[in-house]
Formats: C-alpha cells, structure tokens, sequence
C-alpha cells in the first residue's frame, strides 16, 4: 500500500474541496501520519471518507471534518487546548502539533491507555490525557481552546464559561440528521458571539445533555 500517494489524494479530493485551503493544516495532514491512530482492524481504511469505529460506540471523525475543525479553531501556538472525546488521539495529536498544550479527556479508559501509547510513539508530549465524563465541561480551568470529538443534542453551558477572552468553542451541536457546526468566541468577559459554520451529522458523545422534552 502506497500510504503517501493515499495521503496524497485524502487531502487534494477529499480535503481541499471542503474549503480547507490552510498551508498550516495541509502540511500538518502531512506530517501527522493518520493510519498510525487507526486500529490495525480499519487500518486499510485510514484514508477513506468515513467514519471508522474505535470501540465501545466511538468513532474517528472523517478526514474532511477533521481538518475543516482543525482550520476553522485558528490554532495559536501560546494556545491552551481543551478536547472533549480524545478517541484515537489523531486530533489530539493535531492539536498538540499547533498548540502549546492540550487536555483531553475522554470516557474510555481504553482509548486514553491507546492515544497514549501512539502519541508517546510519535513524540508527543505536550498533552494531559484524562479518563472522565467531559460532556457537561471539565474542571474549573479557562482555555484558549474547547473542542467536541462528538456531536451534542444540547451544549453544556459549562463549556462557554470555560473560555478565555478571545477563546473559541466548536461543537457540533443537534439531533440527527440536522446538526450544525457552531462556532462560538468570547468576545467581552461576559458575551460570546456565535456562528454557524456548516451542517453535518455525526455520533454523539456519551452521557451528552439532551434539550428538556415537552411531553403531552
């Protein structure tokens, strides 16, 4: 298998046509070898437009969405990065790659043990892995960064709260088929401005809050 001539095309007929035209995030794709986070059981398909299965109910994200995220978060290099659902620790490894630091958390056990292990393997080591329930936000500290490896029916307000002056909080936010990509950014100490970036559809994170149901 010729991985760099797949890696090749994941990026100009998959990523590129998604408006993701960042030569930061482009070479990044590049240097941050994908299939190395994929199970060796779905390695053959580390480059196809899917979501591939991890376990216990969870998924990597498609290569599209990964990179249109990763573009859309203007990653700074001074910044302090919250990620809710690590998975496979490809994103975090992303993240870690333009950030100064990157906490994330996520439910599995399983899957902080393996992230670990990949991204010591890569020589990563600006990340916190936490074993936890980061849906409803995590901790008491302020960040540069919030991102959901995961979709949301409702988002916890803990997670706004927890943004610096000038942060940004992506989330995929809604009930399948119709959720959208949102974009939030703390604007003043008290408001944030928000924006709906696209529509897409993916898993939801476990535990996530769901909006109250009128019942009759």
């Amino acid at each position: 298998m010729d991985t760099e001539h797949l890696r090749f095309n994941m990026i100009e007929q998959q990523i590129r046509p998604w408006d993701v035209l960042d030569p930061a995030v482009l070479d990044l794709l590049h240097r941050v070898h994908r299939e190395d986070f994929v199970p060796v059981a779905h390695r053959a398909l580390a480059f196809v437009d899917m979501e591939i299965p991890l376990g216990h109910g969870a998924h990597m994200l498609s290569p599209k969405l990964e990179a249109r995220l990763l573009q859309e978060l203007a990653i700074q290099p001074t910044d302090h990065i919250l990620e809710i659902g690590t998975g496979s620790g490809y994103f975090t490894a992303l993240l870690a790659s333009m950030g100064q630091h990157v906490t994330s958390v996520d439910i599995e056990p399983a899957h902080t043990q393996a992230a670990a292990k990949t991204l010591a393997n890569h020589n990563i080591r600006n990340v916190t892995l936490a074993t936890g329930d980061g849906a409803h936000g995590w901790g008491q500290a302020h960040y540069d960064v919030i991102v959901l490896g995961g979709s949301v029916p409702q988002l916890a307000p803990a997670f706004e709260a927890q943004l610096k002056l000038g942060g940004r909080l992506l989330a995929i936010v809604g009930d399948a088929p119709a959720m959208h990509a949102q974009l939030i950014t703390r604007v003043t100490p008290a408001a944030c401005q928000q924006v709906t970036l696209f529509e897409t559809s993916v898993p939801a994170l476990q535990n996530a809050p769901h909006p109250q149901r009128f019942v009759f």
